[in-house]
């Protein structure tokens, strides 16, 4: 095989992406990046005003663009969400596991039925959604790139984020896992585990909790989630080719390690 020099094009003509969490924060903007970059990009989320607007948005600006409505808390509905994708745009390629919620309670305040809609939300939803576009890449003989978007959370965290914290470290385990079990087939598993960037779920954060946090930063700020583009660019380009099972902090300095 000839590699070019250097072996780093972003361009994902031919592609198909599906990214989960499309209507708002990061995985509105993933859905811009990758659009940007030539994917054809089925974006999911439960607030279909928003969803509609971005595809919208989208098309006009020369995109292929399938808006798929999806409640990630109900795992017996993904698989009939990713045959619709499929339907519409062919196989994907390229899943961004981006969907999560937070808990901002004590463990010993939370009900069982909000540790459940948690867990389904960022561990089982990730895992359902990874396994179904792994099977339909195998089936059609495909390469794929998962990227799963866990926290810096996984790695330390604060009081009132505990089951926050242990889902998304469930995250990072995850992509090491179905890495190796997917290495042969040519499936690449790879993670993102941002630190605090300037989302609607960090404002919420901030409007019960105060800028402590923010402030306590070496930077004292939160990102910015353009600083996130290449980072993502790279995990579904064929520039990494091999690296899979793979966890890539983007924290600002903020620590964890």
């Amino acid at each position: 095989m000839s590699y070019p020099l250097p072996y780093a094009s972003h361009d994902l003509s031919g592609q198909v992406a599906l990214v989960t969490g499309a209507t708002s924060g990061l995985g509105e903007r993933f859905a811009r990046v990758l659009a940007q970059a030539g994917a054809s990009v089925a974006i999911a989320g439960r607030r279909e005003d928003r969803l509609e607007s971005l595809s919208q948005e989208l098309r006009d600006a020369g995109a292929t663009v399938f808006a798929v409505p999806m409640d990630v808390a109900d795992g017996a509905s993904l698989a009939g969400a990713i045959d619709k994708v499929d339907e519409a745009l062919g196989t994907i390629t390229i899943l961004i596991n981006n969907a999560g919620m937070p808990d901002a309670q004590l463990a010993t305040k939370m009900s069982l039925d909000f540790i459940d809609q948690v867990i389904n939300v960022n561990m089982r939803a990730p895992f359902v959604l990874s396994r179904e576009v792994a099977r339909r890449l195998i089936k059609a003989g495909k390469h794929g790139r998962i990227v799963n978007i866990a926290s810096m959370a996984a790695f330390s965290t604060m009081k009132g984020a505990s089951l926050y914290a242990v889902t998304k470290a469930g995250v990072v385990r995850m992509t090491e896992a179905l890495a190796v079990e997917w290495a042969a087939l040519d499936i690449n598993v790879n993670c993102i585990a941002p630190g605090a960037f300037d989302t609607e779920m960090l404002s919420g954060m901030r409007s019960r909790m105060g800028d402590g946090f923010i402030e306590s930063n070496p930077r004292k700020r939160a990102g910015h989630v353009a600083q996130l583009d290449s980072t993502l660019l790279y995990l579904v380009s064929p520039a990494s080719d091999a690296v899979t099972g793979t966890v890539i902090k983007v924290d600002d300095g903020q620590g964890g390690r």
